[in-house]
């Protein structure tokens, strides 16, 4: 098999390639030729960690594996990052183990991809300025991937911690953007696309917030009980997601679907505007994308990776 380390990705999966295969991607599950198997997320009772797998079987893109990782919250007093994950790759011909890949930064890339994709094809016209709502790990990774979709001219963040906002403001400063820290309200009423990245459990962004066009890339709820958004905001808004049944079981619509506000089939896959058989944004004054992170996202920048790696003699191979 190979074995692409963590350490060899930083210098071979480009943002546009991450971009390129998890458009691909969603595509495929609507069109039916990839689905994902259902997500084993447990509570460890060590170190307040969270562990599971997410897997999948793409067609398309004859991708199949499996995610194996999760969240341990306290990673930084050892000076790792808190998600920590590995993907593992399979012939879909023979079942035969094909690949394992160093999942931390591919997983941040794809994430930060899924929004992306959601902006090119969410975002009001003439989208201008950024508010990102966050500003962890991740929050570079979005604002960057953001970046090169859409014309902005300016960025506008929040964070419940101000001491890290200048994590925001390096980032932006890096793509030539200028940088305002603000309340709420401003961010609400200022910004055309909102990207939300953090791990609330209550809503943050209010439905009173939001003000005229907006797009908004929710990429923080992945579990249940987590919440970045108030749920009459996407009781009024077009909400779109990477898997429906996730959507409404463990991403952000979980709390409209359970106060009854909205139903899963309110909810449209982003792959069903990719492919141009949903009109996307349409008139709506505001669309929300649910980005709950599903498996076959992980495996196409894996397989996108690896390939890479294999063109430039980068990944080893073993015997098992």
């Amino acid at each position: 098999m190979w074995v692409l380390a963590e350490d060899r990705i930083a210098g071979l999966m480009t943002p546009e390639a991450a971009f390129d295969a998890v458009e691909n991607v969603f595509a495929a599950m609507t069109t039916g030729k990839a689905r994902n198997f259902p997500v084993i997320r447990e509570a460890l009772g060590h170190q307040d960690a969270l562990y599971g797998f997410k897997g999948g079987f793409d067609a398309a893109g004859m991708a199949l594996g499996l995610k194996a990782g999760g969240y341990w919250p306290h990673n930084h007093e050892s000076g790792l990052i808190n998600h920590q994950s590995t993907i593992f790759l399979f012939d879909p011909d023979t079942g035969r183990i094909k690949a394992a890949v160093g999942g931390n930064l591919l997983t941040a890339l794809r994430t930060a991809a899924a929004s992306a994709v959601s902006i090119r094809h969410l975002a009001p016209k003439g989208a201008s300025v950024l508010g990102m709502i966050g500003a962890g790990h991740q929050s570079a990774f979005q604002m960057r991937a953001a970046a090169r979709i859409g014309g902005f001219q300016r960025v506008i963040g929040w964070n419940h911690d101000p001491a890290m906002l200048p994590r925001l403001a390096e980032t932006a400063a890096e793509i030539g953007l200028p940088f305002e820290a603000v309340d709420l309200d401003r961010l609400g009423a200022e910004a055309d696309v909102i990207i939300s990245i953090t791990s609330a459990f209550e809503p943050l962004l209010l439905d009173h917030h939001v003000q005229g066009p907006t797009h908004i890339a929710a990429m923080g709820t992945d579990t249940k009980g987590k919440q970045e958004l108030d749920p009459a905001l996407l009781a009024r808004a077009r909400v779109f997601t990477d898997e429906v049944a996730q959507s409404a079981s463990i991403g952000e619509a979980q709390h409209a679907v359970a106060a009854g506000l909205i139903a899963a089939g309110d909810i449209t896959p982003i792959g069903d505007v990719i492919t141009g058989a949903h009109e996307g944004r349409g008139g709506a004054e505001v669309t929300i994308f649910d980005g709950t992170g599903v498996g076959l996202q992980d495996l196409a920048v894996a397989a996108a990776a690896l390939d890479l790696a294999r063109q430039q003699n980068i990944a080893v191979q073993v015997e098992i």
